[in-house]
């Protein structure tokens, strides 16, 4: 656990391939930990003989020694390392694209038995950095990972996204040292939110389920759960709780509300599935409307005055949020979609990950506002919206679609560009030469946005006094 910045309390998305719109992997998560904590977006140089690679934590004790060879990727750093790098997620040179993590919570009789090593387990803030520069596919970073958790231990209760051109997993630890991981069915998809979630496991099935060894004999030894009964993970280790009701289980209600409306459920269930078929195949702009849900259109949208003295349960795009990712693999595609901010009043940009230079303004921007930095930018002008929604939010769904059409038109001319060219050089300066575009024609529409917001609210203040218009 992070004590600086707090524990990211997030939201995350899985999609497996026959269930999204264009025949893609895609994961995805919201970044959540502070109102004001920027984020860089980084493309990492592939290194073939770093015989010195060792790994020190900042927050903890946490340390190792990492492989020679480490592949390119891309991620999201802080804007400060000074405790920790918390790259959280990205897409590495072979097509591997890894999120971490989602924050979750496992119950006291678990803990009694099998503590979290806080002094030197492996946190959220490494397990980035540690893990997807050396896999080649998603079941080796669900391997990887799981080898250094039985080895050093985990410092805290996390779900970890991995995924390739074939597949998706979700790894969960749920003490010191056990962990599970299930594959996401390719005709379907899950949402977690800061709970354990998967269910039964079946230790039988290779295909769909990795775990630590000796999970089963940990759990009886330990009268954690019957012999005779299903080996339902999230029961044995997950909580149910107050928190539980009204901070996390609503999400997951709401992102099956949106996928599939066909079934009907109440967002206080304990019950709700972890895998989920959709009604419909899956756009990317499905699962970004997934992450960027406020319970729109339902008696919970805290945007809504009119809402205000109903229930009301925590969304699942909130103030926190730092940075919204959507990692898209297809074939020889692949996409790193990055919305800077709440990602309700931001955009995703479709990002090449095998960039080499990062955009103008996306490496900027600290704890203070200042105008050079793309997070700073679009925080900008959610903080202006902000004072009254229902006002100037018009304007911001205005921005929001001038701002996603030209992007998307550029990345389409783009994906010609890098079909019709072999040459390798020519193809990164293509891929650099569209993130540069792209980026720069979404910060320009939200500067607009905020001069447009800032000369309107002259006319809110509070000394305003209406007798005689000429006075």
């Amino acid at each position: 656990m992070n004590t600086k910045i707090g524990r990211s309390s997030c939201t995350s998305i899985l999609i497996g391939k026959k269930a999204s719109l264009s025949a893609s992997v895609i994961i995805g998560r919201n970044e959540d930990a502070k109102t004001a904590w920027p984020k860089h977006l980084a493309f990492n140089k592939y290194e073939a003989n770093n015989k010195n690679n060792h790994f020190k934590s900042k927050d903890n004790k946490f340390e190792m020694d990492l492989p020679h060879e480490k592949y390119a990727y891309s991620s999201t750093p802080e804007w400060t390392d000074k405790y920790g790098i918390f790259e959280e997620d990205g897409i590495n040179q072979y097509h591997v694209a890894m999120s971490a993590t989602e924050s979750a919570y496992a119950n006291e009789r678990v803990m009694a038995a099998d503590p979290f090593n806080t002094k030197s387990g492996i946190l959220e803030e490494a397990m980035v950095t540690v893990v997807l520069p050396y896999i080649k596919n998603a079941r080796d970073g669900v391997q990887r990972l799981g080898k250094i958790i039985e080895k050093h231990g985990a410092a805290e209760a996390d779900g970890i996204l991995f995924a390739d051109r074939d597949e998706a997993w979700y790894m969960e630890i749920g003490s010191g040292h056990y962990w599970v991981a299930q594959h996401i069915p390719d005709d379907s998809y899950a949402v977690a939110a800061n709970q354990l979630a998967i269910q039964k496991i079946n230790f039988n099935d290779s295909d769909n389920f990795m775990f630590t060894n000796g999970l089963k004999d940990f759990v009886y030894k330990n009268h954690l759960w019957p012999k005779n009964k299903a080996f339902i993970w999230r029961e044995i280790f997950g909580t149910h709780n107050d928190s539980d009701l009204h901070y996390n289980t609503p999400r997951v209600w709401s992102g099956q509300r949106l996928l599939t409306p066909s079934v009907k459920q109440e967002p206080q269930n304990f019950n709700l599935p972890f895998i989920r078929k959709p009604d419909k195949p899956i756009s990317i702009q499905d699962a970004q409307a997934v992450l960027s849900n406020h319970y729109e259109n339902t008696p919970y949208d805290l945007t809504n005055k009119k809402n205000k003295d109903q229930p009301a349960f925590r969304p699942i795009s909130v103030a926190t949020t730092q940075e919204s990712h959507l990692l898209e693999l297809n074939g020889e595609d692949m996409t790193h979609w990055l919305a800077m901010g709440v990602a309700a009043q931001s955009i995703y940009i479709p990002f090449y990950p095998q960039g080499t230079k990062v955009p103008n303004m996306w490496k900027n921007g600290k704890e203070t506002y200042s105008p050079n930095s793309a997070y700073w930018i679009f925080k900008l002008a959610s903080t202006l919206v902000d004072r009254d929604w229902g006002k100037y939010g018009t304007d911001l769904g205005n921005a929001q679609d001038e701002a996603k059409g030209k992007v998307l038109h550029l990345r389409y001319q783009y994906d010609q560009k890098l079909a019709n060219e072999k040459n390798k050089t020519k193809r990164t300066a293509l891929v650099d030469e569209a993130n540069a575009k792209m980026a720069k024609t979404a910060t320009d529409i939200f500067k607009d946005l905020s001069a447009k917001l800032i000369t309107k609210q002259t006319a809110d203040s509070p000394l305003s006094f209406k007798m005689d218009p000429d006075l």
